[in-house]
């Protein structure tokens, strides 16, 4: 059985904003190149690989279902950030925004009565508690180790241990 035309259209739209997600984190890797900051270059290097999975989940979905994936162009992100800090602020708030766009498309699924896509859902309203915690947990630590630069290396020592498919 197909995907409605509605949910169809918001997990196309839910795969591009993975694909942004993806684009999004490495480009903060690129800036933690630039900053020498190595550690936390390949945890956004991770965070990057596993967006681009989360896209490749929704395409898979809906291929599975008989619908068409539908690939758009996507906007460059932020190239910059002020610090650390700043960068990991705006992991948060964007992991933030995709948690509460995962559970637009739950809300959406359980309306249209498409239980399979609901199912599905469950897994990435998972992994979004554990995105937030991580990148809060990161932000907490920088905040607390701001103004003693011997802490934040420390911390992007312990960033760069991350584990993911560059490794």
């Amino acid at each position: 059985m197909e995907i409605s035309p509605k949910v169809e259209k918001a997990l196309n739209a839910q795969l591009n904003a993975e694909m942004y997600s993806s684009n999004l984190y490495l480009s903060m890797a690129a800036w933690f190149d630039a900053q020498t900051l190595r550690g936390f270059a390949k945890w956004m290097r991770v965070q990057a690989t596993e967006e681009m999975g989360h896209a490749m989940r929704f395409y898979h979905y809906l291929v599975e279902r008989g619908n068409r994936a539908k690939i758009q162009a996507v906007t460059a992100p932020p190239t910059d950030w002020s610090s650390p800090v700043a960068a990991f602020e705006t992991v948060v708030k964007h992991e933030q925004k995709v948690t509460g766009m995962i559970h637009d498309l739950v809300n959406l699924a359980s309306a249209e009565r498409d239980h399979a896509t609901q199912i599905m859902l469950q897994w990435f309203v998972t992994e979004q508690v554990e995105e937030e915690a991580s990148a809060g947990e990161m932000l907490e630590k920088l905040q607390a180790l701001s103004k003693a630069p011997a802490g934040v290396m420390i911390l992007d020592a312990e960033a760069g241990k991350r584990k993911g498919s560059d490794d």
